[in-house]
C-alpha cells in the first residue's frame, strides 16, 4: 500500500490543523526524549579522556581495570566487564622486558600513593617513583635525583614541610613513618600536576623502594614505554604486548592510555549507559507509549469524518492510505523540531553530571546522526502503527454501521483488547508475587515488569477501568447538583474518551511515584540505620586520610573508652538477578580491632554469628547482601576485593544495619595491598572530648556524621529525581495534550448545551467536575500502580514498607489536579467565546 500523501489528507491536514496539533506535540515531545537519551547512550559507547600524565608516554602498560564475569544467554556466552573500585596493578619488573623490544628508547614504572607529612594529616602529599619524570617533565631546580632514604620535593611540597636540600623530614607511607633526606626540590611538569589528590603537593622517591612506600611491593600501576624516534606508535605497541604476553598486561595506546589514570571514564560509562540505555529505553517506550495513545485518539475523534466518507464511496484502502499519509505529513516535521530540544536536554544533563562528578569534565558529549534518525523514526513508525491499528475498524466495517458508531459509542470493548489486557493484568500480578518473594535486583528487576505490565493494562482496559471509576466516582458527585450529575452521565458515556484522559495522568503518577518514593523510602532507612548504628561520641574524618596512630592516639586522650579506625572502600559481589550473574559494588569497612572494640562504637545490629569473630579470611555482612547472594553463616562468600583480586572469606555474621552503614565489614588487613590508600576514612571514638582530636582531623557528633553521609547520597537523589521529573513531565504534558484535544473536540456539545438553556458557568463548572472525575482517578490509579511496584521493591531491598512522605505525595496530587482543570477550563472558555455563547 502506497502511503504517499494523497489530497485527502492534506486537505484534514490544511482546514483543520486542530486535530493534528495534539498529534504533532505528542510525537515532538516523544523525539524529544528519544534524541536526548540516544545522545547520552551514543556518548557512553564512545566516551573517552585524552592522556594526561601518560600524554608523553608512546604506549602505557596495565592491568585490565574491570572483573569480567561470563554469563550464558540465549545467544551464547556473554563477556560483561564492571569497572573495578581501586586501581589493579602490574609486575614492575615488566619494565625490563618492554624497554628491551625494538624502538623502545625507554620503559618506566609508574607508582602513584599518597603520603602524609608530620603525625597530622593536614600534610597530605601525592608520591610518585622518581623514574616518572621521564615522561611528565618534571625536572630537577635543586640537588640531586633520589636514592633509597631520600625524597625529592615539589615546591608545595617543600613550603608544606617546611624543608630544603639535606634536611630531614618525617614522612608516612603505607610501609610506615619513616625519616627521609630531602634530597633535592623538583618543579612538577605537566604530567605530576593533573589530576592529583588534594594534597599539599608531590613528593619523588627512588623506584627501587616506591612500590614498599606504595603498599605494593613488587607491583607498579602501569609500565610507560618510550619511543626511540621515528618509531611506529603501532608497531611499538604490537611488540611490547609479544613481549608482555602472559603477564595479563594491557598495551595502550591514544586516548585509551586516558583510562588507567582516571578511573572515573569507567563509572561515567555505566552512569552514561544506565541513563541513556536503561533509563532511556523505559523512556523511548513511555513515550511511544503515549504518543501512540494520542494518534489513536486524533484518529478516534475523526470517526465520524471516515463514516461519511465510507458513505459517500470511499473505499477502505482510502481511508487506511489517508491514515498512513497523514502520518507522513506530521511525524518526519514533528520529529525534527523534536530533535533539537532533545539535543539541548542531552547538553544540559550531562553538564549537570559533570558538575556532580560523575562524568569527568574531560569528556565530551558526542552527537551525531544516529540518535536523531532514531529519534524521528521512531516518531514515524509510532504514527504509522497507531494510526494504522485506530483506522482498521472504522475503514473495515459498512458505512451505516460506521456512522451509528460515530454517533453512540461502543459499550463493549473489543475481544482481543480485552484479552490483552487481562493477561498483562495477570502477568503483572504474578511479577509482584516475584518480586515480594526475592530480594535485592532480583525484586528491582520484577518490579520494573510490574509497573509495565499494570500500565499496559491500564491502556489496554481503559474504556472498563474509565466506566468504572466514572461509576464510582459518580456516587460522589450526587451531591454536586445538575452540573455534577451531569459531568458523571457525560464521563460513563464516553468511556473512550475518558480513558484516553486519564491513561497520561496515570502514567504521570505511577512512574514519578515510583522512582520518587523510592529514593525516599530508601534514604528513610539508610538515615536511620546510620543514625542507630553509629554509637560513638565523635567522629573524626580527614580529606587525605587520618594518621596510622589515629586509633592510638586518640585512645590515650582523656576519657576515651573507645577509639576505632575503619578505612571504607568497596568490594564486588556476585549476586543472581534475572537468571544471570552481575558483579555488585557493595560498600566495606575494614576494622583494625576487634569486634568487641567495634561494638562500643557502632552498632551494627548483628543477627546470626558474632563479630569477634571478624578476622583474617572471616567477614561479616547485611542480611540482604546475604539473601541475594544465598550465602549464610558459616558459607564463603567469593568476591572480588577493590584491586580485582579474588577471595572467598567465611560469613561468620550476619547483621541488619548495611544500607546506612557498609554491607561489608572485615578485617583491615585483609586489604593490605588491595587499596590505593592505606590510611583510615574514619574514626569512631566513645567517650572524651572533641578538643584533643581535633589534631587528627575535623571532629563532628554522631549526627553530624550523619548528615555528611545523607549528603554524598546526592547524586542518587538528584538522578532519581531528574529521571522522575522527565518521565513525569513528559506524561504531563501529554495528560494536558490529550486533555486540550478532548475538549476542543467538544466544541459542538459545549454549543448546544448552551442552546438547550445551561448557563456559561454551568457548562464550566461541570467541565470542572469532569477533569476532578478525571485527576482522581489517575492519581488513584497511578497510586496503585506505583505502591504494587514500590512494596515488593522495598520489602526486598530494605526489608521495609516503602516511605512515601505526605506532603510530597500531596504535592504531587495536587498537580495533577491543577494541571487537569487548567487544561480543561482554558480550552472550553476559549471554545465558548468562539461560539459567541
Amino acid at each position: 500500500m502506497s502511503v504517499k500523501p494523497n489530497g485527502l489528507a492534506r486537505a484534514a491536514v490544511r482546514f483543520k490543523p486542530a486535530s493534528f496539533a495534539g498529534t504533532f506535540v505528542a510525537l515532538m515531545m516523544s523525539a524529544l526524549i528519544v534524541a536526548a537519551c540516544g545522545v547520552l547512550l551514543e556518548t557512553g559507547i564512545r566516551a573517552s579522556v585524552p592522556a594526561e600524565r601518560y600524554a608523553n608516554a608512546t604506549v602505557v602498560a596495565a592491568a585490565d581495570q574491570s572483573a569480567r564475569v561470563v554469563a550464558d544467554t540465549v545467544d551464547g556466552p556473554e563477556e560483561t566487564a564492571y569497572p573495578l573500585p581501586d586501581t589493579a596493578r602490574v609486575d614492575a619488573g615488566l619494565a625490563a622486558k618492554a624497554a628491551a623490544v625494538p624502538g623502545a628508547a625507554t620503559a618506566v614504572p609508574d607508582f602513584t600513593f599518597p603520603v602524609h607529612g608530620g603525625g597530622s594529616a593536614s600534610g597530605g602529599f601525592t608520591g610518585h617513583g622518581w623514574g616518572s619524570h621521564a615522561f611528565t617533565g618534571t625536572a630537577l631546580s635543586e640537588g640531586a635525583a633520589p636514592h633509597k632514604g631520600e625524597v625529592v620535593l615539589g615546591a608545595d611540597a617543600a613550603r608544606t614541610a617546611k624543608a630544603g636540600v639535606g634536611d630531614t623530614v618525617t614522612l608516612e607511607t603505607a610501609d610506615g613513618r619513616a625519616d627521609f633526606r630531602v634530597a633535592g626540590l623538583a618543579e612538577a611538569g605537566a604530567g605530576d600536576t593533573t589530576g592529583e589528590g588534594a594534597g599539599g603537593g608531590t613528593a619523588w622517591f627512588a623506584d627501587a623502594e616506591a612500590s614498599v612506600l606504595a603498599g605494593h611491593p613488587g607491583q607498579a600501576d602501569a609500565i610507560a614505554v618510550m619511543a626511540k624516534k621515528g618509531t611506529d606508535t603501532d608497531a611499538l605497541a604490537a611488540a611490547v604486548e609479544k613481549a608482555l604476553t602472559g603477564s595479563g598486561a594491557q598495551t595502550l595506546t591514544g586516548d585509551d592510555r586516558g583510562e588507567v589514570e582516571d578511573h572515573g571514564l569507567a563509572y561515567a560509562k555505566e552512569t552514561l549507559f544506565a541513563v541513556g540505555g536503561s533509563f532511556g529505553g523505559i523512556a523511548t517506550l513511555v513515550a511511544v507509549f503515549t504518543a501512540a495513545g494520542t494518534v489513536a485518539l486524533s484518529v478516534g475523534q475523526r470517526t465520524r469524518e471516515f463514516a461519511l466518507l465510507r458513505a459517500v464511496g470511499a473505499t477502505p484502502r482510502q481511508i487506511r492510505r489517508a491514515v498512513a499519509a497523514e502520518a507522513l505529513l506530521v511525524a518526519p516535521l514533528a520529529g525534527l523540531l523534536g530533535c533539537l530540544p532533545g539535543i539541548g536536554l542531552a547538553h544540559w544533563w550531562f553538564g549537570q553530571m559533570q558538575d556532580r562528578g560523575a562524568v569527568p569534565e574531560a569528556v565530551e558529549l558526542h552527537v551525531s546522526g544516529f540518535p536523531l534518525l532514531a529519534a524521528v523514526g521512531v516518531g514515524l513508525l509510532t504514527a504509522l502503527g497507531a494510526g494504522w491499528a485506530a483506522g482498521r475498524r472504522p475503514a473495515r466495517i459498512k458505512p451505516g454501521q460506521a456512522l451509528a458508531e460515530a454517533s453512540v459509542e461502543r459499550l463493549r470493548p473489543g475481544a482481543v483488547r480485552t484479552v490483552l489486557g487481562l493477561a498483562a493484568v495477570g502477568g503483572g500480578s504474578v511479577l509482584a508475587g516475584v518480586a515480594a518473594s526475592a530480594a535485592g535486583s532480583d525484586a528491582a528487576n520484577a518490579s520494573l515488569g510490574v509497573v509495565m505490565l499494570f500500565m499496559l493494562a491500564v491502556a489496554l482496559l481503559g474504556p472498563i477501568l474509565a466506566r468504572l471509576c466514572a461509576g464510582l466516582f459518580g456516587l460522589l458527585l450526587r451531591g454536586g447538583g445538575a452540573s455534577a450529575s451531569l459531568a458523571a452521565a457525560n464521563s460513563r458515556t464516553n468511556a473512550r474518551r475518558l480513558a484516553s484522559a486519564i491513561t497520561p495522568i496515570v502514567l504521570a503518577m505511577a512512574f514519578a511515584s515510583t522512582l520518587v518514593f523510592m529514593h525516599t523510602s530508601e534514604s528513610h532507612v539508610a538515615s536511620e540505620q546510620l543514625r542507630d548504628g553509629i554509637t560513638a561520641d565523635h567522629v573524626v574524618t580527614a580529606p587525605a586520610g587520618l594518621p596510622a596512630d589515629a586509633a592510638d592516639r586518640a585512645a590515650r586522650a582523656p576519657g576515651v573508652d573507645a577509639a576505632v579506625s575503619l578505612l571504607d572502600t568497596q568490594v564486588l559481589v556476585p549476586v543472581r538477578g534475572g537468571g544471570e550473574t552481575s558483579l555488585q559494588g557493595t560498600a566495606t569497612q575494614g576494622v583494625a580491632d576487634s569486634g568487641a572494640q567495634l561494638a562500643k562504637v557502632q552498632d551494627l545490629d548483628v543477627r546470626e554469628g558474632s563479630l569477634d569473630r571478624v578476622g583474617p579470611g572471616r567477614i561479616a555482612i547485611d542480611r540482604t547482601l546475604a539473601t541475594a547472594t544465598d550465602v549464610g553463616l558459616g558459607d564463603k562468600l567469593s568476591l572480588y576485593l577493590p584491586d580485582g583480586t579474588k577471595a572467598a572469606p567465611e560469613v561468620v555474621a550476619v547483621y541488619g544495619r548495611g544500607l546506612g552503614l557498609p554491607a561489608v565489614t572485615m578485617d583491615r588487613a585483609a586489604l593490605d595491598g588491595h587499596v590505593t590508600s592505606p590510611f583510615a576514612d574514619t574514626l569512631l571514638v566513645s567517650g572524651g572530648e572533641a578538643g584533643p582530636l581535633r589534631a587528627l582531623g575535623e571532629v563532628t557528633d554522631a549526627s553530624g556524621y550523619a548528615l555528611a553521609q545523607n549528603v554524598d547520597r546526592e547524586f542518587g537523589a538528584w538522578a532519581n529525581y531528574m529521571m522522575a521529573a522527565v518521565l513525569g513531565g513528559f506524561a504531563a504534558v501529554a495528560a494536558v495534550n490529550t486533555l486540550v484535544m478532548t475538549v476542543l473536540d467538544r466544541r459542538r456539545e459545549l454549543h448546544t448545551l448552551r442552546l438547550v438553556g445551561s448557563t456559561r458557568r454551568q457548562v464550566l463548572r461541570m467541565l470542572g467536575w469532569e477533569s476532578l472525575l478525571v485527576s482522581a482517578a489517575g492519581v488513584a490509579l497511578g497510586t496503585a500502580i506505583a505502591m504494587i511496584t514500590l512494596t515488593p521493591m522495598m520489602r526486598g531491598l530494605t526489608g521495609e514498607f516503602p516511605h512515601v512522605p505526605p506532603l510530597l505525595y500531596a504535592a504531587f496530587a495536587a498537580t495533577a489536579g491543577a494541571l487537569g482543570l487548567a487544561s480543561v477550563t482554558l480550552p472550553a472558555r476559549t471554545a465558548l467565546r468562539d461560539r459567541g455563547a
